[in-house]
């Protein structure tokens, strides 16, 4: 199996190589977010947008094109090990990266007011607060991991050129997804309270550690690797997954903010809702100031 992962390793179709089409991708990307900015900063010079912001934004799109271009890339063609590598870098450190952005409220401020309010129509729908669950995220980028290493899917998608790119991308938007369920700085209508987002929180670093130590001792494990990069690998998910979710605890704790307090007969205290106003789409601003 190593041998035929590294054949696809070097080139697509047509002899390009198959880092160019990723190197192209995470620029275009960087161009949208950086234009994106440009345009906030045109409209309000006053409120801006954050350098830490962007700052994260392309510290995420870095993080992504270590995983996917050389020397990690041919690595994880080859060795167990570099594939966890890449697992960590795509599924979680890169979305938290990337979540940290704020790209939806950098959307929210630069669409035109129409667009802006189809958005947020989008973001209150039934549908997405159910994508947008912690639960959710927690089941397709944790719960897949078991599935992936404990069935025969492992082997059959690193067997496909096309379905490793898929997994790729089930990594990343399952990454995006729990990361920004838990603390995500943009408009979130359906999240729960901290205290229940800790809790799922815990549960996905128990099961990374539950399914780490199950694979380094080879139990159920089904991927065709040497025992040594098994065990290798399995030390990475469990180090790497832990540094991991550390970071989302503390990015939770950077961006949590206290709901403001109520006084019986008096309402909200201090400023409330309608005190803060109101962002693009009547979001409040609160929700939508994406740190600036």
């Amino acid at each position: 199996m190593g041998q035929h992962l590294h054949e696809h390793g070097h080139a697509t179709g047509g002899g390009t190589p198959d880092w160019l089409p990723p190197a192209l991708l995470l620029l275009a990307a960087s161009g949208a977010y950086l234009l994106l900015v440009h345009r906030a900063r045109r409209r309000n010079p006053v409120l801006g947008w954050s350098r830490w912001r962007t700052g994260w934004f392309l510290g995420g799109i870095l993080l992504l094109g270590v995983a996917l271009l050389p020397p990690v890339a041919p690595f994880a063609h080859q060795d167990f090990r570099g594939h966890m590598v890449q697992h960590l870098l795509i599924g979680m450190y890169a979305p938290l990266a990337l979540v940290l952005a704020a790209p939806v409220t950098l959307l929210l401020r630069t669409l035109p007011a129409s667009w802006g309010r189809r958005l947020t129509a989008v973001l209150h729908s039934s549908p997405a607060r159910a994508i947008a669950h912690p639960a959710v995220g927690l089941a397709l980028s944790t719960g897949g991991l078991a599935v992936l290493y404990f069935t025969p899917l492992y082997n059959a998608i690193t067997a496909d050129p096309a379905a490793h790119w898929l997994l790729h991308a089930h990594f990343l938007l399952s990454g995006c997804l729990f990361a920004y369920a838990i603390a995500g700085p943009d408009p979130a209508p359906a999240r729960p309270g901290v205290r229940a987002r800790l809790v799922y929180l815990g549960v996905a670093i128990a099961a990374h550690a539950v399914i780490s130590q199950l694979m380094y001792g080879g139990f159920w494990v089904d991927v065709h690797a040497p025992v040594d990069q098994v065990q290798g690998g399995a030390e990475i998910m469990y180090y790497g997954g832990d540094l991991a979710e550390l970071l989302l605890a503390a990015a939770l704790v950077a961006t949590w903010r206290p709901e403001p307090r109520r006084v019986a007969g008096r309402g909200v205290t201090g400023q409330g809702t309608a005190g803060r106003g109101a962002g693009p789409g009547g979001v409040p601003a609160r929700n939508v100031s994406g740190g600036s």
